[in-house]
Formats: structure tokens, sequence, C-alpha cells
């Protein structure tokens, strides 16, 4: 008995010893999967904090360098590496947009394209009155506009404001038949380095020939730009006492016409896919150069961090008075932050569950680094590239729609710029103590979304097309002048919008066309075999079909039997 209470009380112990071993290691393998787990997450948003550290890393290098007082020399070399990255996110641009296009439009049927492109521009249209409602009901609410503001301002903002009361600016008909100007190009190469605009010369300005109003002069000076990169109006002080009679030029600048190559790929791609197998080398070839560019567009991702941290430490550097623009502008900037963060956190994740009925947040963590790269370009194109891969490889949205919307949401939708416009307006008049009545207010929220529409995706265009908006209320635009040194501020704020509307809308528009999309992957698939072996095969004159691939052999075995001799 005793041989088997102990035998029975070993066996025990050897289990108790075996389920401890066991126990132990389930811990470490638990364990090694937790960690596995943070390596994970770590790996797969490395370049988001990569990037999240450059902006953190220049706004310390943008404060703590600010009391030394550096020359202008060092504020170079700090912008510098900044300049060389947007550069060289410029420089993809124009490529990408282009075989971007092409090779989008081409993948999918004509009928298809139309509807697309409707359901964009309703959207487009949609999310931009949407801004424009929201800022002016949060200007109207909060009421960020002092009239002691305009008194205590610093004399250099107020310096240039005089030549605004003489000079001619343009109205919205010009700025919305600018738009049509560009949308149809005379020359497609033109296109691509210079864009048309209106601008208002004195009649009696030496050297003028020719039709007044269609005269295209590249040597006037400019009174009023559609839109400019620059965060200061050009124009010219005129004569007080001279009866200046302004007439109306069509003038071409330099810069990028992106809306006219974007018609131009639209329509050209949309004709390519329909004539078959002819245009399929010239498909691939456009579909290679994307590829190329997205690849380049990897590379240049581990360089955001240092480009990041330079382009918004040279920004903060070169500010005169950041403490003192910021506080007599405090509830401006407070406003726009405010509608920015409502629309992003609120209207725009009830927009994306709507329609998709789905976590909008993951949808939103998953734009962090095109987010932050937008805020420190202030251009929703220069983040175009890494928008393009977010979309495509994180967030797995169809290739086919996104090369369609965001080439044509940097350049069109604008609901930052319709939100800024229409709360800039409003501070403004509340600045003057002006009181606006229901129907100036439509015309703000109408002017702010027509002229954001109109927008470039350049830096600050926003801030001439205010003028035009000032000018529909009869508002005073001499202060306008003082948004100029918030601008750099406000303008990073504001992208982020314009980012990620062109996002959401890709989003929407894709599951708005899912079923047109599973038709055309089908008719892709035929259409595919067609091509296929109309290329690789051809016809001999026998009838048979031979091989046609570049640089093949064809051997013909012949195999014949043995005849027997006996």
């Amino acid at each position: 008995m005793c041989s088997v209470y102990e035998m029975a009380q070993s066996q025990q112990s050897f289990l108790k010893q075996e389920a401890g071993q066991l126990s132990r290691e389930d811990t470490l393998l638990k364990m090694a999967d937790h960690r596995s787990s943070w390596s994970r997450v770590l790996a797969d948003n490395k370049l988001i904090l990569i990037t999240l550290s450059g902006v953190l890393l220049g706004v310390i290098i943008g404060f703590t360098f600010r009391p030394l007082g550096l020359s202008s020399d060092s504020l170079m070399l700090i912008a510098y590496p900044g300049e060389l990255f947007m550069r060289v996110l410029k420089l993809m641009i124009l490529p990408l947009v282009i075989a971007s296009l092409i090779s989008g439009s081409s993948s999918l049927n004509a009928k298809l394209n139309g509807k697309i492109a409707l359901r964009t521009f309703v959207y487009f249209l949609t999310t931009s009155l949407l801004n424009a409602i929201l800022g002016t009901t949060l200007a109207l609410i909060i009421h960020p506009g002092n009239p002691t503001a305009e008194s205590t301002a610093h004399t250099e903002l107020l310096r240039d404001t005089m030549p605004l009361n003489k000079a001619k600016t343009v109205s919205l008909m010009d700025s919305v038949l600018d738009l049509g100007r560009n949308i149809f190009p005379d020359n497609i190469f033109q296109a691509a380095l210079q864009q048309a605009h209106t601008v208002y010369v004195p009649k009696e300005l030496p050297g003028m020939v020719g039709n007044d109003t269609e005269l295209t002069h590249t040597s006037a000076p400019v009174m009023a730009s559609s839109s400019s990169a620059s965060s200061s109006v050009n124009l010219m002080e005129w004569s007080a006492e001279q009866n200046v009679e302004w007439i109306r030029i069509v003038e071409y600048r330099s810069g990028t016409n992106s809306l006219g190559i974007v018609f131009f790929c639209l329509v050209f791609g949309t004709l390519l896919g329909t004539i078959g197998r002819k245009g399929y080398v010239v498909v691939q070839f456009f579909s290679a150069i994307f590829d190329v560019i997205m690849k380049m567009v990897t590379g240049v991702m581990w360089l955001t961090p240092i480009g990041i941290s330079s382009v918004i430490a040279g920004k903060i550097l070169s500010v005169d008075d950041v403490g003192f623009v910021m506080t007599q502008l405090a509830w401006f900037i407070f406003t726009i932050a405010l509608g920015v963060f409502l629309y992003q956190w609120i209207i725009l994740q009830a927009i994306y569950f709507v329609f998709l009925r789905k976590n909008p947040f993951r949808f939103y963590l998953g734009l962090v680094q095109p987010i932050l790269t937008g805020f420190a370009t202030a251009s929703t194109a220069a983040a175009l590239p890494l928008t393009f891969r977010c979309m495509n490889e994180r967030l797995k949205i169809d290739s086919r729609i996104t090369r369609f919307v965001l080439p044509i949401g940097c350049n069109i939708n604008m609901d930052g710029t319709a939100l800024f416009i229409a709360v800039a307006s409003i501070f403004i008049a509340q600045m003057s103590n002006m009181s606006l009545n229901v129907g100036q207010v439509v015309t703000v929220v109408l002017t702010s979304t027509a002229a954001s529409m109109s927008s470039a995706s350049i830096p600050s265009a926003a801030l001439v097309l205010l003028l035009i908006a000032l000018s529909a209320i009869d508002a005073p635009i001499n202060n306008a002048t003082l948004l100029f040194a918030i601008d750099w501020f406000v303008d990073r704020i504001r992208t982020t919008n314009n980012l990620l509307g062109d996002c959401y809308a890709a989003a929407v528009v894709e599951h708005l066309s899912r079923n047109e999309l599973k038709i055309s992957d089908i008719d892709a698939y035929y259409k595919d075999d067609d091509i296929t072996s109309d290329d690789q095969c051809e016809q001999d004159v026998n009838g048979k079909r031979k091989l046609s691939f570049p640089n093949s052999v064809i051997l013909n075995v012949e195999v014949s039997t043995p005849v027997s001799n006996t």
C-alpha cells in the first residue's frame, strides 16, 4: 500500500511540475506575443511617429532659436533642407497627376467615368457649402472681430493697405471666368507652366493696344489676382486725385495650370479606354509611370522628418512678432481651429458612417501621415504623393477611384478655404462695426463656396480670394492685410480640411460606385483576356495561331515513325 501511495504522490508531484512548466511557457509565450504585437504596431506606424517627431522638433527648434536673433543667412540654412524637401514633392506632382488620371480613367468605361465625376463634384460642392455655412455660423456666434484691433495693429501690417483702396479688385464673375479659362486651356504645354487670370490696369497705361477685354498682357502691373502663392497682394499705388478708369485684361503668370491638365487627362484617358487593344500599350506606359513615382515617394518618405522640421522651424523663425499676432487675432485663430475641429471630428465622421456604416475614426487614423505632411507644407498638392500611398496601401481604397478623385480634389475641393473665407469676411465686417443683414450673410456663404472651388492648391491662395468676398458685401478691404501675418499658421490648419475632404470623398464615391466597379472588373477580365490572346498570338498563312512575343523563337519539331527494314 505504501508503495502505491508513494507512486501516486510522485506522479502527482510530477504532474504539478509539468503543469508549472507549461504555465511558465504559456506566460513566456504571452509575453512574447505581447512584445511582438507592440513591435508590429511600431513597425506599422514608424513613419507616422517619425513624421510627428519631425513636427514637434521643428516647433521646438523654432521657438528655441527665436530669442537668439539669428541672421538671415542662418535662417536660410535652417530652412534649406525644408526647401529641398518641398521641391522634391512638387517635382512629382505633375507626372503623378497625369499618370494617375490617364491610367485610372482608361480602366473604366466612359459611362462609369461620368457617374464617378458627377458624384465627386456633388460631394465637393456639398462639403464646401457645409464649410462655408459652418464658418459663417461660428463667426456670428463667437464674434471674433474686435473693433479695437484695427487701431492697435502694427503700422507695418497696415502700411500696404492704402493701395487697396485705389486699385480695382477682381469680381466673383472674373474668378469664375478664370476657372473656365484654366479648365479649357488653349495650349496643353503652356498649361504645364502658366495659368490664366484676370487683372485690372488703368486705361491710361501706355502701350495698351488691341482688344481691351481680351488682351493678354504679360508686362502690365497686376492690380488684383484671382489666386496667388504669395502672402501679399501685388498692387500699384495710383494717385487718388486721378480719375482712373480700369479695364480688364487676361494675363498669364507662372504656375502649373492643374485644372487644364486634369481636364485633358480625363478626356484623354476615357477615350483611350474605348479604342481597345490599340491603346493597351499606352495604358501600361502610364501605369508604369505611376508605379515608378510611387516608388520614388517611398524613398522620399524617409526624408519627411528632416524636411518637415526644417519647414516649420524656418517659418516660425521668419515671423516678426509671433506673440503680438497671436494675442491680437487669438479669437480669429480660435474660430478657425474650432471650425476645423468640428468638421473633421463630427461632420466628416458622420458622413463616413452614414454612407459606409464603418468605424470612421479608424479611417481617420490611417491618414495621420499625409495630414502631418499637409500641415507642414500648407499644400494639398505637395502631400498628394503620400496621400496616394496611404489610401492605396494602408486603407485599401480602389486605386481606380483614388487616381480619379484625389487629383481633382486637390484642385477643386477646398473645404478649409471655404471655411476661412467665410470666417474672415465676417471677422473683418465685425472689426469695421458693420451690421450684416440676412442677404449679406447668404452672400458670404455663396461667395465663399464659389471662391473656394476656384482656388489654386498653393499656400496662401485664399488671401486674394478673400478680397472677392469682401467686395461682395461692401466691407472695407484694408483690414484684410491684418490676416497676412497669421496666414502662415491658419493656412496649415485649413489645409488639413482640404486633404481630408479629398480622402473621405474617395471613400464615399468608392462605396457609391461599388456595383459599377464590380461590373467593370468583369468587363476588364474578358477585355484583358482578349488583349492577351490578340497580342500574344497572330494568324499565320495557314490560319493557325503562332506566338508573337518579342525576341521569341519558335521551333518546329517533326517526329517521324521509323520504318522497319524487315
